[in-house]
């Protein structure tokens, strides 16, 4: 059975800190909207504060967090025991995209390891946490990170990046502008 907790304790904290990988799951307010369900890894999560995590988003198809927090906040970030004891841990709570540039970049980013292909920080105020049993989760090995993302990068350079971004990264797969769009849309022509 589910339990649920206002804050996030010190045994959920390192729960957390042993997993290899996290699902991130945002929606648009629009019933007709896609949610988004993304998986993550590479060490990126950090607790930020009480209550208020973060996660290093590298550049990729898609910029679907980042487009649905801005529109209504709302994020869940999910971690499961893959070995061990089971458990599933939920984090639910309202997120926001923070970009290089930003005072808030400023704050957070000396936290994380911050690549060539690092598109932004994704940092969420925590309000209910939830576990739960996870007997149905079956059991993994870790292998290893993947090392493709970093060969795609550096083939493709900076601009060859910015180039990317500005092609896949600017509104959602529903239309809905991402913080990057938003920022491009108020720059002086």
């Amino acid at each position: 059975m589910g339990k649920f907790h206002d804050s996030i304790k010190p045994a959920h904290q390192a729960f957390i800190e042993k997993q290899h990988i996290f699902f991130v799951s945002t929606a648009p307010l629009s019933t007709d909207g896609h949610i988004n369900l993304s998986p993550k890894g590479l060490d990126c999560f950090r607790f930020l504060a009480e209550n208020k995590v973060g996660y290093m988003d590298l550049i990729s198809s898609g910029n679907e967090t980042s487009a649905h927090t801005l529109e209504n906040g709302r994020i869940t970030i999910m971690f499961c025991s893959f070995e061990g004891a089971p458990l599933i841990l939920r984090l639910y709570g309202k997120g926001h995209a923070v970009l290089p540039g930003t005072d808030e970049w400023a704050l957070y980013a000396p936290q994380f390891t911050i690549y060539p292909s690092t598109r932004q920080l994704i940092v969420a105020d925590i309000d209910l946490v939830q576990t739960s049993c996870g007997f149905g989760v079956p059991l993994f090995e870790y292998a290893g990170e993947r090392d493709i993302h970093f060969d795609w990068a550096e083939k493709k350079g900076q601009d060859g990046l910015q180039d990317y971004v500005q092609e896949k990264n600017l509104v959602s797969l529903d239309g809905l502008p991402t913080d990057l769009g938003r920022i491009q849309d108020h720059q002086p022509s």
